[in-house]
C-alpha cells in the first residue's frame, strides 16, 4: 500500500488577529465552573440571562407563524409585512429618504453583509475606538486595514471630530458610528450627528449607523439631547445605512433578528443597495417564522420598555455609585444601553485584571483592551443587566480584589 504523510490542516492567516473578546474568556470562567463554583457574569450583554422577559405577544407571533406552515424559506430581503413595518419604523424615527431596507440573521450578518458589499482590497473603514468587537473581527477577515477614530472620556466618550478628520484618507470609504455605544453606553448629540454628516458629505463617505439600543436611553426627557437622534434623519441625503433589530429593544437576543434601512439620495446608493441584495440571495434569507414577530413588536405595545428602562436606569446608577465611589476606579455615566466603561488605575494590563478577578472572585467583566482603547489608559466593561442584589454582590467582591491586589 502507498504511504501516505499527513499535514495539520492550518486556519487561514488571516484569522490570526481575530478576537472576540467578550467570549473569549469564557474558557477560563468554564474552568471555574468546573471546580464547583459560581461565576457571576458581567460580560455579556443577554438580558433574557437576567429577570428580563420576551413580550408575550412576540411569542405568540412566531408561535402561530410556525403552527401556520412558515417554515420553509422566506424571500430574501424578507418578508412583505416584515419590511413593511421597518420601513414604519424608520419613519417614525425621522428617516425620510429611505431606498432600501432587509431583514438579516441578527445585526451582526446585517455588518457582515453591509461591509463585504462595500469594501474591496485596500480600502479602509473608520471605527470607533472603543467599539463593539465585531467590527474590527470583520474587517481582519475582509483583510482590510483597521482605522479608529477615538472617543473622548473626557466628553461623555463623544467621538473626537478632530481625530476623525485626520484619519480620513483616499481609501476611506465610510464612518461606523455606534449609537448608543457599546461599551461605553454613550449617546451622540444633534450637533456631534450633524457635524460627523458635514464630513461624510465633504469625504463622499457612506455612514453605518449601529442604532440596535435606540430604545434604551436611560435619561430620556431630561434635556433635548436625551431622546436618540438617528444620524439618518438628521442628515436624509447623506447615504446611510441604520441597522437595528429585535434582540436588545424586544429582549430576543436568541432569535437573530436584525435589519437594514439604506438611505440618501437614491443615484447615490443605488448600486451598493443591489449589492447588499445578490449577497442576500446568496445566503438565501434569514429566520423565516421569527420574522412575524417584527410587525407586532414595532406596531404593537411598546409597554415593556416602561420596566426595561426603570430597572436599568436604577442598575446603571448603582454602578456608577460604585465605581465614582472606589480607589483606583472611575466612570462616565451611560446615558444608553446597558453597558459601564470604567477607568482603573493599576499598574499591569486590563487584561490581566480581568483574568485575575474570574479566578480569584469569579466575577465576569472584559477587559477594555478587547474593545480598543487610548494608549496608556486601562479600561473594563461592566454589564449591568443583574438585579441590584447580584451587582452589589459582585461590586463589593471587586472591591476586595482591588483594594488587595493594589495596595
Amino acid at each position: 500500500m502507498p504511504v501516505t504523510q499527513s499535514r495539520e490542516i492550518t486556519a487561514a492567516s488571516r484569522l490570526d488577529n481575530v478576537r472576540y473578546a467578550i467570549r473569549d474568556l469564557v474558557s477560563v470562567a468554564d474552568d471555574i465552573i468546573k471546580q464547583g463554583h459560581k461565576v457571576i457574569p458581567l460580560n455579556i450583554g443577554d438580558p433574557n440571562v437576567f429577570d428580563f422577559q420576551t413580550p408575550p405577544h412576540m411569542i405568540e407571533a412566531v408561535y402561530k407563524a410556525m403552527r401556520d406552515g412558515k417554515n420553509g424559506y422566506a424571500p430574501s430581503p424578507g418578508i412583505k409585512e416584515a419590511l413593511d413595518a421597518i420601513r414604519g419604523e424608520a419613519a417614525r424615527k425621522g428617516i425620510t429618504s429611505v431606498q432600501d431596507v432587509f431583514v438579516t440573521n441578527g445585526v451582526s450578518e446585517t455588518v457582515d453583509t453591509c461591509l463585504t458589499a462595500l469594501l474591496n482590497p485596500g480600502d479602509d473603514l473608520l471605527t470607533p475606538c472603543p467599539d463593539y468587537p465585531l467590527y474590527s473581527a470583520l474587517l481582519t477577515k475582509l483583510g482590510i486595514r483597521l482605522n479608529t477614530y477615538y472617543l473622548n472620556e473626557e466628553d461623555g466618550w463623544q467621538p473626537e471630530l478632530d481625530d476623525i478628520k485626520k484619519k480620513i484618507t483616499p481609501r476611506t470609504r465610510g464612518i461606523v458610528l455606534i449609537n448608543p455605544n457599546n461599551p461605553t453606553g454613550a449617546v451622540c448629540t444633534r450637533a456631534m450627528l450633524l457635524q460627523i454628516a458635514e464630513l461624510a458629505r465633504q469625504h463622499n463617505l457612506i455612514i453605518f449607523a449601529d442604532e440596535i439600543y435606540d430604545k434604551l436611553i436611560l435619561d430620556s426627557g431630561q434635556t433635548k439631547d436625551d431622546e436618540h437622534i438617528a444620524i439618518a434623519a438628521v442628515a436624509p441625503d447623506v447615504p446611510v445605512v441604520t441597522f437595528g433589530g429585535l434582540s436588545k429593544n424586544y429582549l430576543v437576543p436568541g432569535w437573530r433578528i436584525g435589519w437594514g434601512i439604506v438611505s440618501g439620495e437614491a443615484a447615490t446608493v443605488k448600486h451598493y443597495a443591489e449589492g447588499i441584495q445578490r449577497l442576500l440571495r446568496a445566503r438565501l434569507c434569514a429566520n423565516h417564522p421569527e420574522q412575524y414577530a417584527i410587525r407586532p413588536a414595532l406596531e404593537g405595545s411598546q409597554d415593556h420598555l416602561i420596566e426595561v428602562r426603570k430597572k436599568l436606569r436604577s442598575r446603571r446608577d448603582l454602578t456608577v455609585k460604585w465605581c465614582n465611589s472606589t480607589a483606583r476606579v472611575s466612570c462616565v455615566s451611560p446615558r444608553g444601553a446597558f453597558y459601564a466603561y470604567p477607568c482603573i488605575d493599576i499598574p499591569e494590563g486590563d487584561d490581566v485584571f480581568v483574568k485575575e478577578l474570574i479566578l480569584q472572585k469569579h466575577v465576569m467583566v472584559v477587559h477594555g483592551s478587547g474593545f480598543g482603547q487610548k494608549p496608556g489608559t486601562n479600561h473594563f466593561r461592566i454589564v449591568f443587566l443583574p438585579d441590584e442584589k447580584t451587582l452589589s454582590k459582585a461590586y463589593a467582591a471587586i472591591g476586595d480584589f482591588i483594594s488587595s491586589r493594589y495596595r
